[in-house]
Formats: structure tokens, C-alpha cells, sequence
């Protein structure tokens, strides 16, 4: 099976065919840097990920442009509000981005483009749009006339006449028709000097919708592969890109795909209701990798309902894996087998990257691989461990990936840890080796306790969290 994807823009599953043979070209949208990230809203970015490792996997070079909108509506009301330069405020929680990105294991992109650094590239897409006749400038302001572009509404199915306005400035009074949606707003008097930039129509700041526009025409071309995003990101701001784009003359995206909402009782996760889970906050009592897992192994286009009690189990599956490929490679050599993917795993992310499916795979392999380990079958143990690391490396949750022995927590605590155990373990050996086995009995009770969980193989003893 080749790959197939579910295209938002032709609400069906299609064979994936890029643009080059061989190429893979990514547009998808980051943040914008208003406050640090929940796990709403790193869900796309995990998503994309594992898109982006799946067609590398397949032998595709792929060019994966994410980018940063540093200036906006929201950013400038709340830096005021905190009384800090509205830059500052942006760059802050860039930084928190970032980190929560470093800390599930997002590949970073190819290119991370901000916003504030290509107006150029903005203005001249909006002069474009003014010469074909699909834009027009109002006192310092310039619109998109939505009437202008018959196929206005293609991406999501919507008529035209149906739509509501669309609410993107103080007042529709300069507009044509209040559902035309703001390209450039004029510099308002209440607002930084810094917050605007000299155009030909005055200054101002670029509309939230033609930063992607020009960004992803500047690192990918006029034509490209796939533009991906949360759910919520199809209406307004896809359709009013697709349009702009188009409108402009560029084929623009060949492929959308959206992913699904993380909620928390029900409702959609989001900074305006007050119902999120920061990502650096989950991350102190969930280990980084545990709620990657959660966060992929459903299907992308799913709705994910937030609650600790999933969060544990998903930690709690994540960990039998984990115990497999630890003990597989103590026992072979970490990179002894082969990297082979199984049929059953290859098909499910060929089917629109199917992580359900692929993350039975690879608990089904799991299974073999430990009734070998009990058999002794050492040549078994190596190939089926070789076979889930590389599944597992596709969906980033490989356990012996360097980035997972300290993420989210600090090394020197671990080598600590790791010391006081060892310890442990010794006086429980040594009381055994006496035929103390009350005192042996009783550390290995302390152990457990204290969350340690302890077995007795030919090797010797050896241990991990059980949490």
C-alpha cells in the first residue's frame, strides 16, 4: 500500500502523490506566541512529526517549514496588560514553544520562519492581489474582496452567502462587503510605534492570515505539497490563505490536513475558556515521553478527551514497551537486530498514518519479543527488538533515544537515583547471599514503596519506575 492521507479540502482519503518524486514539502502552522503552550496546543506539532518521520522513513528528503506569528491582535493586549514591550512579551513565550517542543521530541523544522521578518515578502503578495483586482486599500487598511474570488469557500465546503462577517477589525464601515478579511491593518495611535512597518498604503501590521500566505510562497514556492494544522484552523484562516494564494496566482497547497481537538470536560481546549493543561506543568508529573504517547497513539483526526486517569494508562502501556526494548537490550546488545518494520505497522501508517493500528503493531511484536526473551532465544529477542525500535523511532517514542534519559527531569538527580538503588540492591543481595531473606524481602518492600519495581533475572537484579 502506498501512502494515503485524508485531504480536508476533498473530505476523502487520497493517494499521496508530491509534487517531486522523491521530495516532501510541509507547510504547517505554528503558534502564534500570545502565552506558553497546553497540550492542545502541541498536539499538531507531535502530528506533524510523525508525518515528517514517517515519509522520511520512506525515503522522501522532506523540506518541514513551522512558523512563529510574533505579532498579533492578542500579543499586543496582553503585553500592555503586563506592562512589557510587545517583542518581549512574544519572544518569552516563543521560548516556551520551543521548550515544550525540545521536550516531547519534535524533529525541529527545516526552516521556523517569524512572522515580523517578512513583511516584504507580505507587501508584495498584497500589491499582487491589488493589481489582479482582489484587494483594495482603505485609509491605511487593505481588504481581500471575498466577492472577487469565485472559489471563496472551496476549502471547507461553505457558500459565500452564508457566512457570517468577518469580525477582524474595529469596524466593517470601510470594508465592500463586511466577510472581505483584513490583509494589512492601519497603525492605530493607541498601539507601538514598533508594532507597524511603512508601506505604500501607510503604516501598519499584517493581517494574521497573509503571514502564512507569503511565508509558506517564500521557503516552499508557489506550489507545494501539504499544509497541516489544528482543526479549529480550517475557517477562517485556511480558506482566507487557499484564497490569497490563489487569487495571487499560486497553486499554493496540494493537500490539507487537520488534526483533531484535545478537550477537557468536553470542551475544546483553550487559553480564552480557561480549561488548558500546560505543557510545562504536565511534564513535572507525567514523564515528557509518557505523554507523547498519549498524544500519538490515537488517530490524528480524533478527538482526545483529557483526563489523568487516560494520561496513567497511556503511561502504564507506554512502560511495558519500554520494559521489553531495556531488558531485549541488556540482553543483546542494544542495536543488535535488524531494523525492520512489520507488515501490520507499515500498513496502518500507510493508511492515513494510522497510529492506532501501528501502536497495536508494535504491542503485538512487543508480546513475541518478550515470550523469547523467557524462552532464551537470544537471536529472536534481537530481531524483534531491531523491528520495534524502528517503529517506535517513526513515532518518535523510541526508549533508548538519548533524548528520553533525562527529558524533563535533571540528569544529576537520575545518576543519583540510579546510585541510592544500586545501592539498595546490593544490601538486598547481600542479606540473600546470608539467607536473610526477611531483611532481603523487606528492602525489595521499600523499593516497591517508593515506586521501584524490581525483578530477578539469570543476570542479576534489575529495575525501573513503576509509577
Amino acid at each position: 500500500m502506498s501512502l494515503r492521507l485524508y485531504d480536508t479540502a476533498a473530505r476523502a482519503v487520497r493517494d499521496f502523490t508530491p509534487l517531486r518524486a522523491g521530495q516532501a514539502s510541509l507547510y504547517v502552522c505554528g503558534l502564534t506566541v500570545q502565552g506558553p503552550p497546553h497540550i492542545g496546543h502541541v498536539r499538531a506539532a507531535l502530528v506533524f512529526d510523525v508525518l515528517r518521520r514517517w515519509l522520511a522513513a520512506g525515503g522522501s528528503e522532506v523540506t518541514f517549514v513551522r512558523n512563529v506569528t510574533d505579532i498579533d491582535d492578542k500579543i499586543l493586549a496582553k503585553a500592555a496588560a503586563h506592562g512589557v514591550p510587545w517583542w518581549a512579551w512574544a519572544y518569552e513565550n516563543e521560548l516556551a514553544c520551543t521548550r515544550a517542543y525540545d521536550v516531547l521530541g519534535v524533529l525541529p523544522p527545516t526552516y521556523e520562519p517569524r512572522a515580523t521578518g517578512h513583511v516584504p515578502d507580505m507587501v508584495a503578495l498584497i500589491e499582487r492581489l491589488i493589481e489582479r483586482g482582489h484587494a483594495y486599500a482603505v485609509d491605511g487598511d487593505v481588504y481581500f474582496d471575498v466577492r472577487s474570488f469565485p472559489d471563496y469557500g472551496a476549502l471547507t465546503g461553505q457558500k459565500l452567502d452564508a457566512l457570517e462577517p468577518a469580525a477582524d477589525t474595529d469596524t466593517d464601515e470601510r470594508k465592500k462587503d463586511p466577510r472581505d478579511f483584513a490583509l494589512w491593518k492601519g497603525a492605530k495611535d493607541d498601539e507601538p510605534e514598533t508594532a507597524s512597518w511603512s508601506t505604500p498604503w501607510g503604516r501598519g501590521r499584517p493581517g494574521w492570515h497573509l503571514e502564512c500566505s507569503a511565508m509558506a510562497e517564500r521557503y516552499l514556492g508557489p506550489e507545494f505539497d501539504i499544509h497541516g494544522g489544528g482543526l479549529d484552523l480550517r475557517f477562517p484562516h485556511h480558506e482566507n490563505e487557499q484564497a490569497q494564494s490563489r487569487a495571487a496566482g499560486d497553486g499554493f497547497a496540494q493537500y490539507w490536513m487537520h488534526n483533531g481537538w484535545v478537550t477537557l470536560g468536553g470542551e475544546k481546549m483553550s487559553k480564552s475558556l480557561g480549561n488548558t493543561a500546560l505543557v510545562d506543568e504536565v511534564v513535572q508529573r507525567v514523564r515528557p515521553v509518557e505523554l507523547r504517547y498519549y498524544l500519538v497513539a490515537p488517530h490524528y483526526r480524533s478527538t482526545i478527551e483529557f483526563t489523568d486517569e487516560a494520561l496513567a494508562e497511556a503511561g502504564v502501556a507506554y512502560r511495558r514497551i519500554e520494559s521489553f526494548v531495556k531488558r531485549a537490550a541488556e540482553r543483546v546488545g542494544a542495536d543488535a537486530g535488524a531494523a525492520v518494520l512489520c507488515a501490520d505497522f507499515t500498513n496502518a501508517m500507510d493508511d492515513d498514518l494510522g497510529t492506532p493500528a501501528a501502536v497495536a503493531a508494535i504491542h503485538e511484536t512487543v508480546r513475541e519479543g518478550n515470550t523469547a526473551l523467557a524462552d532464551g532465544h537470544d537471536r529472536a529477542v534481537a530481531g524483534t527488538l531491531g523491528s520495534v525500535r524502528a517503529m517506535l523511532g517513526v513515532l518518535g517514542l523510541d526508549p533508548l533515544d538519548p533524548r528520553w534519559s533525562t527529558a524533563g527531569g535533571d540528569e544529576r538527580l537520575t545518576q543519583v537515583t540510579d546510585g541510592l538503588v544500586s545501592l539498595a540492591l546490593e544490601q538486598r543481595q547481600a542479606a540473600r547471599s546470608r539467607k536473610d531473606f526477611a531483611a532481603a524481602d523487606a528492602i525489595r518492600d521499600q523499593l516497591t514503596t517508593l515506586g521501584v519495581s524490581v525483578e530477578d533475572t539469570p543476570d542479576g537484579p534489575r529495575w525501573e519506575l513503576s509509577r
